[in-house]
């Protein structure tokens, strides 16, 4: 009796621990707001230099721009390093709600190369990104509809190209001076305040002085006037060898009426977010239709073969089978290369396992774009340990066909897709390290990648298979007949390689407009956000792909064609050949990428990715085949 109430005590006290532990930890680790008191110190970090017209990020300070004494690293997650993230301290330091006037950064004497690295990012379209408390930079602008909302821009350009009045020799400007505004949300009851907005306005300036004193610069065109004389008819900073350039910035403080919470929402501002909810909405209906369509007509059709096949039986009419009932001999015969499809199902599985988890975890909100590299690290993290199903899955499908070496079987599906992305990754990894682009992915996290593949994932597979070879084998509804039955003349449009082109469509019909938003999020340096939709997407996706698989193996049995197990996979699978069209297509007419090395990029991650999806809907499109062959030919009388 004691037992039992100190162990009921012992509950009451737990579960009101877990509720006041949940009550107080609603924020993300790293995510979690600061209160700043007037006068606390504000340190900006600096992030990678970006161009969409070029793809590849370049460390701060690849340029010669202000350096602190002693450089420092800020530690980043996996999804950060492999994005390219470098983030590091600078020399821009504020104080709460203290404004500073123009303040002299430093001077730096540019050189040939200096000079020569400056024109080139300027002429490539090279945004400087910078980080306080969490938050991107961004430059404000004009919506394009004329609507009168703010939005923002990532980072600020580094320069850009003009001539003088009366010179039409074009030159190179650098913004060398920054107007930062720094919004706060101020707590009326302790006077703290929370940072919930970081903008800067660029300026170029040719600062003029007389003699340079390192530790107190005298610079009489950075005073109180300086913003204003931006906007006036002020001499910019020329970018050529042998010039002096004087850094300067001023800090501005503006109290806002925008909570922390939502300090994020106007990165998130789309400009076309109209057009977005429209496409979204009509594609759902087209496919929610096609999808009620292909139903009806299955079940319709099924249910009178069914019926006809099953009466035939009883009034002792059979003398002459046709239609899919004909084939049942031959149906579940194992297919050629029925291992490598094996390896690809069990791949395929441990594909879906990892986006489908990923995906709740983006709805629950933990993978919001203040997460920076959350995405990334979630989805690699995911992959290793979604291993399990994918060699269980591989291992049951294996011994159904009667394979005999799981172990083989089990190395296949371990390492054949990681090992053509580990391939296809390294590849683009040493072009890009050959461009000294921070986008390289380093030497050590390279390791870490390789150390998640052999420790985890690799183990993780070998324990799925042996679960899943453990287990009996799955047991045919019908016998298959020793001697393979010949398959007839097919007509033109029952062919493996059009029906199989043709069953490509639906499925990428119904992703191809949120694909759009996917391409510009990754390529245009745009934040992704609506998880929901591209959850909703995600199910419609599998609806389609699994529906149309459907549909064409019923038509495949029905003239009398029994491979299908290839055919299924290939059917749904083929929306992939359509992905990195559609991708090709976005490149020529939505990117400014002139480079070759930047091309090679792009094409090279988007058939990183359209092999994922080529994986993912094959394998969709194969278990709905797989169960309904197994649904039909169980559900009439066999002799």
């Amino acid at each position: 009796m004691g037992l039992r109430i100190s162990g009921r005590v012992v509950a009451i006290v737990f579960c009101s621990l877990l509720l006041f532990s949940t009550g107080h930890s609603f924020y993300l680790p790293g995510v979690a707001p600061r209160d700043f008191l007037n006068g606390d110190e504000l340190q900006v970090k600096v992030n990678k230099l970006s161009s969409t017209k070029t793809q590849l990020p370049y460390d701060f300070y690849f340029l010669k721009y202000c350096k602190p004494a002693k450089i420092q690293n800020v530690a980043e997650n996996l999804g950060e390093v492999l994005r390219g993230d470098r983030i590091e301290n600078s020399i821009y330091t504020f104080h709460m709600r203290d404004e500073q006037s123009c303040t002299v950064a430093c001077k730096v004497s540019l050189d040939t190369q200096a000079a020569k690295d400056f024109k080139e990012k300027i002429d490539d379209e090279y945004r400087a990104n910078m980080i306080l408390d969490n938050l991107p930079v961004a430059v404000l602008r004009q919506r394009r509809d004329g609507i009168p909302s703010t939005t923002y821009e990532h980072g600020f350009r580094i320069g850009f190209k003009g001539n003088y009045a009366g010179s039409k020799d074009e030159k190179y400007f650098i913004h060398n001076h920054l107007s930062f505004r720094v919004m706060y949300h101020k707590d009326p009851e302790t006077d703290s305040a929370r940072i919930v907005g970081f903008e800067v306005s660029p300026g170029s300036i040719n600062h003029e002085y007389k003699e340079w004193d390192e530790k107190n610069p005298n610079v009489p065109t950075c005073n109180q006037n300086t913003k204003n004389l931006i906007q006036g008819n002020n001499v910019p900073q020329e970018v050529e060898k042998g010039k002096e350039v004087v850094f300067t910035y001023d800090v501005t403080f503006k109290e806002s009426n925008i909570k922390w919470a939502s300090r994020w929402d106007t990165y998130l501002l789309m400009n076309d977010d109209q057009i977005h909810w429209f496409s979204i909405i009509n594609s759902l209906m087209i496919v929610l239709f096609l999808s009620g369509m292909v139903a009806m007509i299955m079940m319709r059709t099924l249910y009178r073969d069914i019926a006809n096949y099953n009466q035939l039986e009883t009034q002792d009419e059979a003398q002459e089978e046709t239609g899919w009932k004909l084939v049942h001999g031959d149906v579940f015969r194992a297919p050629l290369n029925s291992g490598l499809l094996c390896v690809y199902v069990g791949t395929g599985v441990q594909i879906f396992g990892m986006t489908l988890v990923t995906m709740i975890f983006a709805l629950l909100g933990f993978l919001s774009p203040s997460n920076r590299g959350g995405l990334m690290t979630a989805m690699v993290l995911l992959w290793v340990f979604m291993g399990l199903f994918g060699g269980y899955s591989s291992a049951r499908l294996y011994k159904m066909f009667k394979g005999t070496e799981w172990k083989r079987n089990t190395l296949k599906t371990a390492f054949m897709f990681p090992g053509i992305l580990f391939a296809i990754f390294f590849v683009l990894n040493a072009l890009i390290w050959g461009e000294k682009s921070s986008g390289a992915v380093p030497f050590g996290t390279m390791f870490a990648l390789v150390c998640l593949w052999f420790g985890i994932s690799v183990p993780l597979v070998f324990v799925g298979s042996f679960l899943g070879f453990k287990k009996p084998a799955m047991e045919d509804p019908v016998k298959t007949n020793k001697i393979p039955r010949q398959v007839p003349e097919q007509a033109w449009y029952m062919k493996p390689i059009f029906s199989i082109l043709i069953g490509g469509i639906l499925p990428f019909g119904a992703v191809f407009i949120e694909l759009f938003f996917i391409l510009t999020s990754i390529w245009l340096n745009q934040f992704y956000y609506i998880f929901g939709f591209l959850f909703i997407v995600f199910v419609i996706l599998i609806v389609t792909s699994a529906e149309i698989t459907v549909v064409l193996c019923y038509f495949q049995l029905c003239s009398e064609d029994y491979n299908w197990w290839w055919r299924a996979y290939l059917t749904a699978g083929s929306s992939a050949l359509y992905l990195f069209l559609y991708s090709a297509f976005y490149f020529f007419t939505k990117l400014e990428i002139t480079k070759l090395v930047s091309g090679i990029f792009y094409f090279g991650y988007m058939l990183i990715a359209s092999y994922a999806f080529f994986v993912l809907t094959g394998t969709i499109g194969f278990y709905a085949c797989f169960w309904f062959v197994r649904k039909i030919y169980s559900s009439v009388k066999i002799d």
